[in-house]
This record gives structure tokens, sequence and C-alpha cells, in this order.
């Protein structure tokens, strides 16, 4: 029996946008060119609305800034975060393509062991549109790579999965650690390359960082908000984890799968962990409260949609988590005002 022929993975060059949060110029556009540049990008520009960024030539984008933010949203606006990273998620909200991919300004291009510069966005894509194993986890990893499948003993009603709706990119040279760790261990850099992917698996929750990350956006768009932080807000750095622990539930009830691994990008620079220390300060604290709400946190069978399950897990904030502290209460109101936004701009 002849093999059969792999087609070559679909570029999606008109089904995704690659969005940029940032305070600087993107000279590190330069490096991604040859990744990038077919691809449409949203750029979101945190901090000051009268300061110009600048991005190199020949790059195909939009930018948006804060004036941008309040004239596109108006009072909605509230719902965005200023001075936090946070504020990528008004690209998701803006952008009318099926997949998102988001990378920060000071992710370079990683090499494989042999040299081979990693196109993590062909990666990422790749993970998009292979299926996820979340309930049956198989020890081959992700059966649908090349060269693996599934093993001896794995149920075969199993085999054909469910879609895949986030891929998590991880990160080689800075390690992505919380304040507390990156004190005890400022030298420490990651330098082991696993060339593996797995789904995780249902029921378990995991540390989500969006700066190497693409989800579908038409699949779990809505629950890809990443919480008010930052400016005027009592916690920051928590935004991704934040995304990352709603999302993944609402995959969990809604059957759809989440990878992790591959594509690995270069971490190029440590944030000031003492900053970094202040903006958690909170978030360390509370973070012993919120897994055990998300660990035990169920969806009605009527929610049906991720607007749905968004719409009732923010209930559940509020109710649950209010009492830990009120800003729970208000970031609940603004789970809600978040989903006002994406019905509004994106009605089909």
């Amino acid at each position: 029996m002849a093999a059969t022929t792999v087609s070559p993975t679909p570029l999606l060059k008109e089904e995704l946008d690659i969005v940029i949060p940032t305070i600087r110029n993107l000279d590190f556009l330069e490096m991604w060119r040859p990744f990038f540049q077919p691809y449409h990008l949203i750029i979101v520009q945190d901090g000051d609305p009268n300061k110009t960024i600048k991005v190199p030539e020949g790059f195909d984008y939009e930018l948006y800034n804060r004036n941008d933010i309040n004239r596109i949203l108006g009072p909605k606006a509230s719902c965005i975060s200023f001075k936090d990273s946070a504020c990528r998620c008004f690209g998701f909200l803006v952008s009318k393509k099926k997949y998102i991919f988001t990378i920060d300004d000071d992710c370079f291009v990683a090499e494989e062991p042999s040299g081979k510069k990693i196109n993590a966005l062909e990666q990422h894509i790749k993970n998009l549109l292979s299926p996820s194993t979340p309930f049956f986890f198989n020890t081959l990893y992700d059966p649908y790579r090349q060269g693996a499948d599934f093993v001896r003993g794995y149920p075969f009603s199993l085999r054909e999965g469910v879609p895949t709706a986030v891929s998590h990119g991880l990160w080689l040279n800075i390690p992505d650690y919380d304040a507390p760790t990156q004190l005890v261990k400022p030298l420490e850099r990651n330098t082991r390359y696993v060339d593996a992917v797995l789904t995780i698996p249902k029921g378990a929750l995991f540390p989500m960082c969006g700066m190497n990350l693409a989800f579908n956006r038409e699949l779990i768009g809505p629950a890809m908000y990443f919480g008010l932080m930052g400016d005027g807000q009592p916690i920051g750095r928590y935004d991704d984890m934040w995304a990352g622990w709603c999302t993944k539930v609402i995959c969990d009830h809604l059957g759809l799968g989440v990878k992790t691994g591959l594509p690995y990008i270069w971490h190029s620079k440590a944030s000031n962990p003492f900053v970094n220390l202040k903006k958690e300060y909170k978030g360390i604290y509370w973070q012993e409260e919120l897994i055990p709400f998300f660990q035990s946190a169920v969806l009605p069978k009527d929610c049906t949609t991720v607007q749905k399950c968004y719409i009732e897990l923010s209930k559940q904030v509020k109710a649950k988590l209010g009492k830990v502290d009120d800003y729970f209460n208000s970031l609940a109101d603004a789970m809600l005002t978040w989903i006002e936004a994406w019905d509004e701009l994106n009605q089909k």
C-alpha cells in the first residue's frame, strides 16, 4: 500500500491576524520578516497615544492607540486595560479573521538544536489545524504529528479527537517566572528544547502565557479577555493567566482542545523582578483562592456558546470571588462589558 502524501499545511494567509501589544518601535519585526510579512498585523499601542510608534516598511498593519480604543468602544473602553500588555485583547476584538497569533515585542526567532530557525507561526497553525485529545492522554504526546500515533490501549472511539481552540507556545532563554522565583533564580535560563506537543487534559488548569499564543477566534475568541490589569488596578501580570483559566474551563465544557509545547520563541529580556513583585503581590495571595474556584467551576448545560459560558462565569466570579476582594466585582462587570463589546463588533 502506497504511503499517502501529506500536503503542506496551509499558510492561512487570509484567515489569520498577528496581534502585537507594544509601547516602543517595532524593530523586532525585522527578525520575523520572513515569517510574518505575508500576514496582516494588528498593533495595539499602549501608554501615551501621542507617541509615534515606528513599524518597519513592507508590513501590512493597522495600529490602534488609546484614543482609537476610546473612539471605537465609547464607554465600553473601560474594559480594556491601560499600561499593561492586557490591552492586546482589543486586537482580538477588532480582528475579522478566524485565527489569531499574538506575540510580545521582546520575543525573537528561536533556533532548533540543529540551528534551524523556528517558524513559530507555522507550528501554531499546525497545532490549530490538527485535533486535540483532552479526554484520554496519549503517552506519545500528540498522536497527529508525523511519526506518532495512538498507543495500544487508546480507545478507538476517541481517536478522531476534538477541534483545537488554543495553541500555547513556549520560550527559550528567559523563563516565564513570577517575581519571587525571578528573585531567587536571577541567572536561570531555559536552554531545554523539548520536541513535543501535548493536549492539556480535561479538568487540568494551566498557567497560560500570552507572549507566544495562537487560538481559533471563531471557536474561543469571546473567552480570550485579558481582564482588568495595569493602570488603576490592584494587580498586573495575571492578564494571560486569567484568560487561560477562563478559556480552559469553557473549552472543557464545550469539548474543545488546548495544546501546549512547540513552538518555541526566544524571550530576549527579563522584566524587573521588583517591579513585577509590586504588580503580582496581591495575585500571589489571590491565586490560592482563584485556582480552587476555577477547578470547581461548573457551567450549566444550557451554556452552549462561548458567550453564554463567559456570562455565566462572570456571575460565578461575582458571587464567589467578590468576597475575596471588591476588585473581582469590578472584573466580573468588565467581563460582561467585554462580551457586549464583542457582540457589538462581531455581529454576524
